[in-house]
């Protein structure tokens, strides 16, 4: 996933520096914001803002209470790089929630593994599905509410497998968990196939996730994963199964039932500046084209094309 780095900076020198620190690593993308223009980039929620303290205390500290009080930015780490060698400034922005103080000159290295580091435990922290390591409903709020908020163009992708719970009972949870985690890296590695910088890919719970992709032109993305996964699904069966096409389950009253091999159903809500008001009613369409998506028998995909209010 794309790691957005704000710098505020008054001069050039932080951003080359960390444009030259981190040329080789694509994942990083350094942005630098002037003072005026912070409400606006707060809004695209960054990973983590770096802050060039200008002489002016005072201004930092101002800069440093806005990020913290932002209510979508609250835990968006902020690193202040000083040349002030005066140790209670140091204290002061901690204090302010800061977690790095660093004190010019800087030593390239040191603060690439900082920058990282704190990357690195953020996305361990905010709540990633331990299964899968996709991030879990914390990011997935924020990453569409982020999309709305810069009136963005791009299709809700809602991921659902049939016939799991079957296929559950029949083989155990762990080997459930082992199709869950296959159907994330057909998802994971369709989804960026087309190398978009901002596509993402969550892990709502159990055997349901979601998918962003800027624009409307998903259906290629939705062919493939249905073509991959219905190929591969079949190796998490007995070779009796896969070749019948079903297994079978007693129900509560003793009656063999037969349930086909378990099956994607993808319902897709297509979104441009307008058509909702907030995530809930993307949420809404996405649930019912997805569960017009379930009622069609095999693998398949939806799309939610309603123009705007």
């Amino acid at each position: 996933m794309l790691q957005e780095i704000y710098v505020i900076d008054d001069g050039i020198d932080i951003e080359e520096k960390l444009k030259r620190i981190f040329k080789e690593e694509k994942e990083y993308r350094i942005t630098k914001v002037a003072k005026e223009d912070l409400e606006l980039a707060l809004k695209n929620i960054p990973s983590l803002i770096i802050v060039n303290e200008s002489n002016d205390i005072n201004e930092t500290m101002k800069i440093c209470k806005k990020i913290k009080n932002n209510e979508d930015n609250s835990i968006t780490p902020i690193i202040i790089i000083s040349k002030n060698k005066e140790c209670i400034y140091e204290l002061e922005m901690l204090k302010l929630g800061v977690l790095y103080y660093i004190k010019q000159p800087i030593y390239e290295e040191y603060l690439h593994y900082i920058i990282t580091n704190i990357l690195k435990l953020l996305y361990v922290n905010r709540r990633v599905s331990p299964l899968t390591g996709l991030p879990g409903n914390v990011q997935i709020q924020a990453e569409i509410k982020k999309r709305i908020l810069n009136k963005e163009e791009f299709c809700m992708m809602y991921f659902d497998l049939d016939n799991f719970k079957a296929y559950n009972d029949v083989y155990g949870f762990i080997k459930g968990d082992e199709i869950i985690k296959f159907t994330s890296k057909v998802i994971l590695k369709n989804v960026h196939s087309k190398e978009l910088e901002d596509s993402f890919v969550g892990h709502i719970g159990g055997d349901d996730f979601i998918a962003i992709v800027s624009g409307k032109n998903c259906e290629d993305i939705c062919q493939n994963i249905i073509a991959e996964f219905d190929f591969n699904v079949k190796r998490y069966y007995t070779a009796e199964d896969s070749q019948k096409g079903y297994i079978q389950i007693a129900n509560r009253k003793g009656i063999i039932e037969e349930f086909p091999i378990t099956s994607i159903s993808i319902g897709v809500v297509e979104v441009e500046n307008g058509k909702f008001d907030n995530v809930l009613e993307i949420g809404e369409a996405g649930a019912a084209v997805k569960h017009l998506a379930k009622t069609i028998q095999g693998s398949t995909y939806v799309i939610d094309r309603r123009k705007k209010h």
